[in-house]
């Protein structure tokens, strides 16, 4: 009978690239192409700061910086580059914010200021992975810190947050994992920052570096699916033009986000037994000696690389990920009849929707609802354009969807919609400055063309991406912008100099957010493109209510298809796992998200379920703007529950302590004004492990109670 079993397990792993600990070692089938390896000596360069050490990571990229561009686009410069991007746009990083005090390469797992400049020396593997035709090209990287125990070997996952290129976790979850000595496994998701200029005919390559997409072949991170005469015919009506990995890769990556992740813990495998394994069984392969049933597997990260660490624990059939550990996590979720989210005790209205459900109703009335006397105290209001957002207010109200007769008033309407629909109230303030850093029109024009697998030729809504000069007309990109942009984009434009565009603007393509409306006449934020989103997400006419027919209603289709294949399940398989979620969050908002999924997973696993829920108030999703004026006094860093949460699960993982029961972790902003006072360990109270009545989290069957 034992015998049996051991032969069906490694079966079973066999099945999956990975052998049993008596096999050998081989390159897993999804790798395409080369692997690159290098080491870092923790001196001149590291796997965590790129040779910047703390100090340098948090000076701003002026002259004479490293990163201040323009820069000749090295391979070392440019990954050093993303290094210090990507960090900064996941963290708040003044001292007076908590970086270098409660978080950052200085500060040890147990919270104190030890590790200097904390520069880990160690090795980087990485390679592409998926189909051989190079559509996918998703990329897959392994940082191997010279600490790695491999008589206590551990893997985490850091799939990108958002978009962003592979590098795009390394300041949460790869900072955690690189001081525990674990190696941790990206994955840019199949998303990451490709971008074909199709002018130039130029792309990515895996390193950074740009070249024609003729050279790169099937090395090109991104070329979109274009032969020479459509490219030409679209160059020829639509100018310096780009194409986005994400939006115009035409694969709906979010739907293999969780195959991605399992990708690259498998990959971290190979990693480990080459360079621990032994020698080469007859100069071929090498023993494989650090196997699942003898390391510690995290899943984690946050945002869309938490959602995609969730996906992986959900389909993973082969028992390779041990626990699961995500902030904020952007998790898709069908509305489910048996699942109720209570507040206080009461119903919560409006939500379990999916992604572009929410961003496109965000799209709609956010820059309305900013205008509300109750969002007068709103941070950064200023920089939304008054008169834009009256005109709106005054579209939407023309075409009936918001009520009132002024801009006030129509904004008070807009603002109870977005509540409706599944926005906490805590979240009010935030809209304005998510609208004015053009997050809502980025993400749903991403997501529109994404699920729907829609060809850059399409237009879609009458978007493209594209540079643009003082009047707002297209124009050329700069070089020297173009050649840093693997260390600059986030793969959501716009950023890095590319917009969005509103190719329908009457008197010829404008940037999207200054242009007109062809129904309107009126310069409203380009409201005619965001109820041609709202209409593709839903399948109905946003005015009317009519469901769409003909060509309208096939766009919808395949985008509404789209959108069910990244439906989650719920099922962890008994995993412990842990949710940390900022209460406050406006982009991925909790009732939408972490809340039902919480009460999707009890009622799918029921008794086995060992999901733990942490609602943090007074955070919300953008570290980075922490230390903006209105954001420094009213929220803290969700960051820091994401490191207690890890130190919890791995605790848990080797020694049994238990993990606190879900419950609402109370947090005290810094005093004010603007610029606020230097953060404490009391603004950031630990995560309770017996939490009061007042303060926990009641989980039943499809149900989930979150006390005020």
């Amino acid at each position: 009978m034992i015998r049996a079993q051991l032969v069906s397990l490694a079966a079973a792993l066999a099945a999956t690239g990975l052998a049993h600990a008596h096999g050998f070692n081989h390159k897993p089938d999804f790798i395409v192409g080369d692997i690159a390896a290098k080491h870092y000596d923790g001196v001149s360069d590291d796997l965590l700061t790129g040779g910047l050490g703390k100090t340098r990571l948090q000076l701003p990229a002026g002259a004479p910086h490293p990163c201040a561009i323009p820069f000749p686009g090295t391979p070392e410069r440019l990954r050093t580059c993303a290094i210090y991007n990507n960090y900064r746009a996941l963290a708040d990083m003044t001292t007076a914010g908590g970086y270098g005090v409660l978080y950052g390469p200085n500060i040890d797992l147990a919270g104190g200021d030890t590790l200097g400049e904390g520069l880990i020396a160690g090795t980087e593997w990485i390679a592409y992975a998926g189909a051989r035709s190079g559509r996918d090209n998703v990329v897959l990287m392994v940082q191997v810190p010279d600490s790695f125990d491999r008589k206590r070997p551990c893997i985490v996952t850091a799939a990108s947050s958002g978009s962003r290129g592979v590098y795009g976790a390394v300041g949460t979850t790869g900072e955690w994992a690189l001081k525990r000595g674990c190696a941790v496994a990206y994955t840019d998701k199949g998303t990451g920052n490709g971008v074909h200029d199709l002018q130039n005919d130029t792309v990515n390559l895996i390193d950074g570096t740009r070249t024609t997409a003729d050279a790169a072949g099937e090395l090109s991170h991104f070329t979109a699916r274009l032969s020479d005469a459509q490219r030409d015919a679209f160059n020829a009506a639509t100018p310096n033009r780009f194409a986005i990995k994400h939006a115009h890769g035409q694969r709906n990556p979010e739907a293999d986000w969780g195959k991605h992740t399992l990708w690259a813990v498998e990959f971290a495998f190979f990693v480990l037994n080459e360079q621990f394994g032994g020698p080469a069984h007859h100069g071929k392969h090498r023993p494989r000696r650090i196997v699942p049933e003898n390391t510690i597997v995290i899943a984690s990260s946050v945002s869309n690389g938490g959602g995609a660490a969730i996906a992986a624990a959900e389909e993973d059939k082969h028992r390779l990920i041990d626990a699961v550990v995500v902030s904020e996590p952007q998790i898709q979720l069908p509305r489910h009849p048996q699942i109720t989210v209570l507040r206080g005790g009461v119903p919560v209205a409006g939500g379990q929707r999916p992604l572009l459900d929410y961003t496109s109703w965000a799209n709609l009335y956010q820059p309305c609802a900013a205008l509300a006397p109750a969002n007068a105290a709103s941070p950064f209001l200023f920089f939304l354009h008054p008169t834009r957002a009256a005109n709106r207010c005054q579209a939407l109200a023309d075409k009936g969807l918001v009520a009132g007769g002024s801009a006030g008033e129509r904004g008070t309407d807009a603002l109870a919609k977005l509540n409706a629909h599944g926005w906490e109230a805590d979240s009010n303030l935030l809209h304005a400055s998510h609208y004015a850093f053009f997050v809502a029109p980025a993400v749903a024009t991403t997501y529109v063309n994404a699920h729907g697998r829609f060809s850059v030729r399409r237009n879609l809504c009458g978007y493209s991406y594209g540079a643009t000069g003082a009047t707002g007309a297209p124009t050329p990109l700069a070089a020297a912008a173009l050649d840093a942009i693997f260390s600059t984009g986030n793969g959501v434009p716009p950023n890095s100099g590319i917009n969005l565009i509103n190719n329908l603007n009457p008197t010829g393509p404008l940037k999207d957010d200054s242009s007109v409306s062809p129904s309107s006449q009126l310069a409203d934020f380009n409201l005619d493109g965001a109820l041609c989103i709202r209409a593709l997400a839903t399948g109905r006419d946003t005015v009317s209510g009519r469901r769409l027919h003909g060509a309208e209603e096939e766009r919808s289709e395949r985008v509404r298809e789209g959108i069910r294949a990244t439906f989650r399940d719920g099922n962890l398989h008994g995993k412990p796992a842990i949710i940390v979620h900022g209460r406050n969050d406006a982009l991925v908002p909790v009732n939408h998200t972490s809340r039902p999924y919480l009460g999707l997973n009890r009622l799918v696993e029921g008794s086995r379920s060992r999901l733990r829920y942490y609602e943090v108030t007074n955070a919300q999703h953008f570290e980075a703007f922490l230390p903006l004026a209105g954001y420094d006094t009213r929220f803290i860093p969700l960051h820091v529950y994401g490191i207690q949460a890890l130190n919890m699960m791995y605790a848990h993982l080797t020694t049994g302590a238990p993990l606190p029961p879900s419950q609402v972790v109370r947090t005290t902003p810094r005093t004010g004004p603007s610029p606020a006072a230097q953060i404490t360990a009391a603004n950031v109270p630990p995560i309770s492990p017996a939490p009061d009545a007042a303060n926990r989290i009641v989980v039943g069957p499809g149900q989930v109670s979150v006390p005020n």
